[in-house]
Formats: C-alpha cells, structure tokens, sequence
C-alpha cells in the first residue's frame, strides 16, 4: 500500500526557486562541449571523472572540488576533470543511508523535496567554487529533470543498465552518457544497453509522451563483474579492452569510446589498488594504438581522506560509503598521469 506523505514541486518550480545563474550556464556550454569532443575523438584529452563514492556532505564536497578545481588548472593541457558528484548513490543493501536525494542530512528522516533542494544547491555551488560541472549517477530516471541544466556527464550503474527507463530517458539527454556493464559482466549486454540510448524511442516522461533523437554519445564504462561464486572478475586488462573493443566495432554504434572504472569490481573493492590500476591501463594506452583508440578515460573514487567510516563518523570528507583514495593520493596520482601523456 502507498500512503501519500507530501507533494514534491516539480522541476519547474524547483528550477525557479534554485536557477542556474547566466555565468554558470556558460560554464557549463563550453564544458559540455569539451566532453563530447574527448568521446567522440576530436580531443586527445583524457576524461577523467573523479570524486567520493557518495556526496554525502556539501562542505566536504565543496572542499574536494576546490582542490579539483586547482589541480585541473595543473592539468588542463592533456586532462579534463569532471567532479564525480553522486547525489543519489544509496549503500548498496539499501539499508541505512539512501544518498542525499533522500536523506540531505545521512542522519535525518527522508525529505525528498528538501534533498531535491541540497542536491540541486551543492551541484549549482560546486560549480562557483571550482568552475567544473560534475557528473551524476542516473539511479532514478524520474529526476533526472531536477538537474539537467546542471551536469556535464551522466552515468548508469551497473544495476540500471539492462534497466528499460534508464534506457529510454538516456536517449533523450545530449550529453555523454556512460553505460556501466552489468554486475554479470556481459559485454553483449553492454553493448545492447549502449545501442538502446543510441537510437530514437517514444514513451511516457513524466505526465508526458515524449518522442527522442537518439543519444550518439552514450559508450561503455568497465567496472569488472561479480562470478556466480560472489568473486570479483576484474575487466581492465589489455586483453580485456582489446576483446571488447573489437566487439564494440562490430556493432557499428556510434562514437565507440571505452571508460575504465578503477574500484568497484576492478579493485576487488580494494579502493587502494585504483593507483596501480591506472598505471597500467596508461602504460597500455601508451604502447597500443589499438588500445589508445577507444580507451578515453578514468572513472575513480576519491575523497578528501582514505578509507570509509561509518554513517554516523565525525571525519570530514571520509566515505560514508565504499572506500576512497584520499587527497594526497588524489593529486599525485593525476599530475603523474598528466606526466605520461
């Protein structure tokens, strides 16, 4: 049974009450631009999305953007940073804290309308502190209206890829859209997912029927997969990039483009092994053209300091979610990339 709580605005009413201002707007144009140019090759600058796990708190997240900020200056030549700002990421049971859409405060009651209103005002302040627009999980498709004037980059989980709404409402967005591959690990649906945003659909949005275009920019993220046995099976190797993008090539999908997500199933949830990670695959794009062609970038948790803590720890800019590799890890790890470039 559904009890009706409270209405929640719609986006309209929400974009008015927390509007883009102009300057932000073309902040965020001119960036736009430059992600889609990376993934359909007209840039050689490597992507990379970076941040916490979950954007659990706006003065933390704040503080790592303005360091991101900082270092992307540092990089700006060969790097292309995009603030991993995930506001909806829930812990993974769903027990406990739900992500800021949810809970704007880790330990408050559910507000929806006011995480609408957090998550909105921390991506809109992200972008003053630090001049980058960020990327966000799609885990809701509903919502994605609440912050479309907002984000650069779009990714779908692993969980949601097969997932037919998430399919339907990426076709109709035009920026990049990363497509995780399933927990499974099936390249083929992968592939299927990525053709699903790619070509023109119809169907109900909101109180709407709505018709799109097709989304050219949607590619493959590889975050390893999970074994029937629950063992991690990581997809990052040469050999792996190599088998996949030959059969990303058959398919004929458009602007074929491969991100290497470093934790999760890569790791073995080993936030730690996300720097060892990096360096190879960099060493691979280095010594393979063939390599190099589809591979664009990083997908990486990080945060101000490592490891994960509790719900209710005290540890500013600690996880409250999975693992992270901390700042000073952070910013070595990027300018040593920048230096193999």
């Amino acid at each position: 049974m559904f009890r009706i709580k409270k209405e929640i605005d719609s986006p309209e009413k929400i974009k008015k009450i927390l509007p883009v201002p102009e300057d932000l707007a073309k902040i965020k144009q001119k960036r736009d631009q430059e992600v889609i140019d990376i993934i359909c090759g007209r840039s050689s600058k490597l992507l990379l999305i970076i941040g916490p796990c979950s954007a659990d708190n706006e003065s933390a997240v704040l503080e790592y953007v303005r360091r991101l900020g900082k270092l992307q200056e540092q990089v700006v030549e060969k790097i292309f940073i995009i603030p991993r700002i995930y506001t909806n990421k829930p812990r993974t049971r769903g027990e406990g804290y739900k992500g800021m859409l949810h809970q704007p405060d880790p330990n408050s009651e559910t507000d929806i309308q006011e995480g609408i209103l957090s998550l909105r005002r921390m991506h809109i302040n992200a972008i003053k502190e630090s001049g980058l627009t960020a990327a966000d999980e799609m885990l809701y498709p509903d919502n994605y209206a609440y912050v479309d004037d907002i984000l650069t980059y779009v990714s779908i989980g692993a969980r949601s890829s097969e997932n037919q709404q998430h399919r339907l409402v990426c076709s109709g967005i035009d920026l990049p859209v990363g497509v995780k591959n399933p927990m499974n690990g099936s390249l083929q649906v992968l592939l299927n997912s990525i053709y699903a945003v790619q070509i023109p659909n119809e169907f109900k949005y909101h109180q709407y029927q709505v018709q799109t275009d097709g989304n050219p920019y949607a590619h493959a993220i590889l975050r390893g997969a999970v074994d029937t046995n629950g063992i991690h099976v990581p997809n990052y190797h040469f050999e792996d990039v190599i088998k996949f993008s030959k059969l990303y090539e058959k398919t004929g999908l458009k602007n074929p483009a491969i991100i290497i997500d470093t934790n999760h199933s890569n790791s073995g949830k080993d936030a730690t092994q996300q720097i060892r990670i990096v360096h190879e695959v960099m060493s691979n794009k280095k010594h393979s053209k063939e390599f190099a062609k589809y591979f664009k970038g990083f997908l990486i948790e990080s945060y101000l300091l490592d490891g994960a803590q509790d719900i209710d720890g005290k540890e500013f800019g600690k996880s409250i979610t999975d693992p992270c590799i901390g700042w000073a890890k952070t910013e070595k790890l990027v300018l040593n990339m920048a230096e193999q470039l």
